[in-house]
């Protein structure tokens, strides 16, 4: 009977436990029990926050021949990619409870059951926690339209169907960056340029760059959330997440700098933009037409003129990694490839004959020995010289460039006239190469922007650390209760 007792008492303090961990945090997932191929579904997740406010993420994994977009999304992030349904939120709705809503596309060639869960992730008391939901079972009905010779078992669909990856020009027909023809405002002085960017379904990552002539300077009217500079006659856009319009426009403004009547600019533009981890440049083609008031058929008739102009697909030799995610490669080759200038490394005492009456192979065993050993100790420390040392807590960091070939530090970074030491590591397959610990991340904010105006890094950034290791910068801001600036 004590025994009994005790194991009660346990089990109702583990209950207990775990009740405070997770703050009174639920999660519950609503999907059909039966779909059909060809169709579409909606799966409804419904959290109960409990007091969490800050960074949270839900994670679902679905199997191969499903795709997800998003529907209602609680002002979360959606992303999918590989398989994978991500929400993220820098900060959590203000209700207590609240639902989100992403709908599945099912392959017509499926058929047979699977399951579909997920995992809620937040942070209580500088911990992590997760939740999940009760995982369902759904059946797919296999669509009554398809040859029953093409029908697949979902779990087998991915072994035995070759998915068709279309080409990059197929896949961009319809991305375009379209440029009106500059004007001049009322009084004559100045030009507006408005540039009209057709996204389609693209959310992540994309710059414009346009090369404006010489006399002019380049200033930000309209960005549409993006991030707007201008330095040696280049206005840039760029954007991290991407509206949410299948189109959109942005604007900014060419001044002369002198008071002379200033002529029709000419200019050269590039939109950038990602498709499978591979960098796609187009050019930016100008029209004479008002963008302000462009229909949607007048669109549709200049995507189709352009589609007999495929995107340029950087060669693989010049792929990196793309400067919005601002992990730009170190750009000056000779200095990657041949430095100028080699490190000094440790050089063998030429061997003479000795005058000393010993056999000659003894004395060369004395010399040589020491050769290995003093020659690999220096590469060791060559190497170790300026590795990124791991700090605790949350940190942050201003990454300068990424590389796949090392740099000498020293060297290279001197001309940037830099008052705090430039640091490696390697992450994710790259060298990169970052500066200055700071504590608050408005400290780290404020020297990303002195180097942008102190220097021709126009994409440097901040990185963040816990315990020496990456996190982004919205889980460090969470750990450490700290406020984002722009």
């Amino acid at each position: 009977m004590v025994k009994l007792l005790v194991t009660y008492f346990s089990l109702l303090l583990v209950f207990f436990i775990s009740r405070v961990q997770t703050s009174d945090v639920s999660v519950r997932l609503d999907v059909p029990a039966e779909v059909t191929a060809g169709t579409e579904f909606e799966v409804s997740v419904t959290v109960s926050k409990g007091d969490i406010e800050s960074f949270s993420r839900f994670q679902q994994e679905i199997p191969a021949g499903l795709t997800a977009n998003s529907h209602v999304s609680s002002n979360a992030d959606f992303s999918f990619e590989d398989k994978r349904v991500r929400m993220i939120w820098l900060r959590m709705p203000e209700d207590d409870e609240f639902t989100f809503i992403y709908k599945i596309k099912v392959d017509e060639r499926l058929t047979g059951t699977f399951s579909i869960g997920g995992k809620f992730s937040y942070i209580d008391n500088n911990e992590r926690r997760s939740v999940s939901p009760v995982a369902q079972s759904i059946y797919i009905n296999p669509s009554p339209t398809i040859d029953p010779n093409l029908i697949v078992d979902i779990n087998e669909f991915e072994e035995k169907v070759i998915q068709y990856i279309p080409p990059v020009s197929t896949m961009a027909e319809n991305i375009a960056c379209i440029r009106q023809r500059p004007f001049l405002n009322a009084a004559g002085t100045e030009y507006t340029i408005n540039l009209l960017v057709n996204k389609e379904n693209k959310q992540k990552f994309a710059k414009i760059e346009e090369t404006v002539p010489a006399g002019f300077t380049a200033v930000d009217i309209d960005n549409k959330d993006g991030i707007f500079t201008y330095k040696n006659q280049k206005a840039k856009f760029l954007w991290m997440n991407l509206p949410s319009e299948p189109y959109y426009m942005v604007s900014y403004k060419l001044i002369p700098q002198n008071d002379a009547a200033p002529s029709l600019p000419l200019i050269s533009g590039k939109f950038s933009y990602l498709v499978d981890e591979k960098t796609i440049v187009i050019d930016v083609i100008e029209k004479d037409l008002d963008l302000a008031s462009i229909t949607d058929e007048q669109l549709q008739n200049i995507l189709e003129e352009i589609k007999t102009q495929p995107p340029t697909l950087l060669a693989e030799a010049e792929q990196k990694e793309p400067e919005i995610v601002t992990e730009p490669e170190i750009k000056e080759e000779p200095v990657d490839i041949k430095p100028p200038v080699r490190e000094p490394e440790y050089t063998e005492p030429e061997v003479k004959e000795p005058e000393v009456k010993e056999p000659i192979e003894q004395v060369k065993q004395k010399v040589t020995k020491p050769k290995s050993i003093r020659t690999s100790e220096y590469k060791f420390k060559r190497d170790l010289a300026y590795v990124l040392e791991p700090e605790s807590g949350v940190y942050y960091r201003v990454q300068l460039a990424a590389g796949h070939i090392p740099v000498n530090i020293k060297r290279y970074f001197r001309k940037y006239s830099l008052d705090r030491e430039v640091r490696k590591e390697y992450h994710e397959g790259w060298l990169k190469y970052s500066v200055g610990s700071f504590p608050v991340y408005k400290e780290a904010r404020d020297y990303r922007v002195n180097i942008w105006n102190t220097t021709d890094i126009d994409d440097a950034f901040v990185s963040a650390y816990n315990d020496g290791v990456r996190i982004t910068v919205q889980e460090a801001l969470m750990i450490a209760n700290q406020k984002w600036y722009k």
